[in-house]
């Protein structure tokens, strides 16, 4: 069974900007808000500050900065907040990857969680069943290495005895495992080997069917807990007015040429989620709205994530705490500016939600915590 337990608060985390997705005007590029030590630095500390639980770190390539040795930088320059570190599968040798996550968790004092990134690997294009092989064999094998295992594992893409590293991560065990995927291969990993099952913004309805999907599967197929997350952007002000002014306003300067050309950068354009995200856009209204507060106006200019809850706080909080009964355990929010909007998110929102880390901060008689 997964050590992970279903919490009776929602865990609420915000996003580091690492990969140059921070804007005023969408699809319009602001060398102040390029990803940088400084920039980013600045979002992790203001989330900190701010009382979210946790903060995702993503991975790219041809954008932005690099994940993890941002994780290890600013795990030293923040002290209450999670850092939810995005690594991709098969991009380093599993053994030096084990000592890498241990060494962030032990500069962190226990802080870390870890997102699994499946898609293809810079230069290489891999067909989806062994790229999904490939991540569920190291997620076995990470696993057991961050558990401080020895590992005798002759699988298709890992072929590894071994003893675990000295290093450990500061409680001696792996951190939760974030995952997310749509396809019939992806869920089946996610059931067998995440911790968080991570889904993309969505109509409350569908949200809950996934819910229900992925914690039948996990249970059934693996005899298993999973919790389930979920991926969006906000857009809060003081009046509703406000907020969807906000939000013509962010889009206001962005033309169809320049926003496919932003979707099409991603090493995941052409998933099954991402497909979900464009049909998601196409059944909105002409304003953008789906449903009640959630708006798809973000996923004009972006791959992944395609919809903001937008309102106000009233509004956004009634529309997280519908997601939270239809099942959702754990919410990864942003909003443009990065900095600016997570301010006003913890000023508006997060004091009307209950909320808590998934994985407890580790403490000890020594007096890390």
């Amino acid at each position: 069974m997964s050590s992970i337990t279903q919490p009776h608060v929602p865990e609420i985390s915000w996003f580091g900007a690492l990969c140059d997705d921070d804007y005023e005007f969408l699809g319009v590029p602001d060398p102040d808000l390029a990803a940088s030590w400084e920039h980013c630095r600045d979002i992790v500390q203001a989330a900190d500050r701010g009382g979210f639980d946790n903060v995702l770190l993503p991975s790219g390539y041809q954008l932005g900065i690099d994940s993890t040795a941002f994780a290890a930088a600013i795990a030293t320059h923040t002290e209450q907040i999670n850092l939810l570190l995005a690594v991709r599968m098969g991009e380093m040798w599993l053994p030096q990857l084990a000592r890498q996550l241990a060494s962030i968790d032990q500069f962190a004092h226990g802080r870390l969680t870890i997102n699994i990134i499946s898609s293809d690997i810079p230069g290489e294009a891999l067909d989806s069943a062994p790229r999904y092989q490939r991540t569920r064999e190291w997620m076995q094998v990470l696993r057991k290495l961050l558990n401080r295992e020895s590992i005798d594992f002759h699988g298709e893409f890992v072929d590894l005895t071994l003893d675990p590293p000295r290093i450990s991560t500061a409680d001696s065990t792996c951190p939760p495992f974030y995952f997310g995927g749509f396809s019939p291969a992806a869920k089946d990993v996610a059931a067998a080997e995440a911790d968080v099952f991570l889904t993309w913004p969505d109509t409350v309805a569908s949200v809950g069917d996934t819910v229900s999907e992925m914690a039948a599967l996990a249970r059934e197929r693996y005899d298993r807990e999973l919790l389930c997350g979920l991926r969006a952007h906000m857009i809060v002000r003081e009046t509703e007015a406000e907020a969807r002014a906000a939000a013509a306003q962010l889009v206001s300067k962005l033309d169809a040429d320049t926003g496919d050309a932003i979707r099409n950068k991603s090493l995941d354009a052409a998933s099954v989620g991402v497909s979900r995200q464009a049909d998601l856009r196409e059944s909105a209204a002409d304003d953008g709205f789906v449903e009640e507060a959630l708006w798809t106006g973000v996923g004009r200019a972006r791959s992944g994530a395609g919809a903001a809850i937008v309102g106000d706080p009233d509004q956004v909080v009634a529309k997280l705490k519908a997601y939270q009964d239809a099942g959702v355990s754990a919410f990864i929010l942003s909003g443009y500016t990065h900095r600016a909007e997570c301010d006003l998110v913890a000023k508006y929102v997060l004091p009307e939600v209950e909320h808590a880390a998934v994985k407890p901060r580790f403490t000890s008689d020594l007096g890390i915590g």
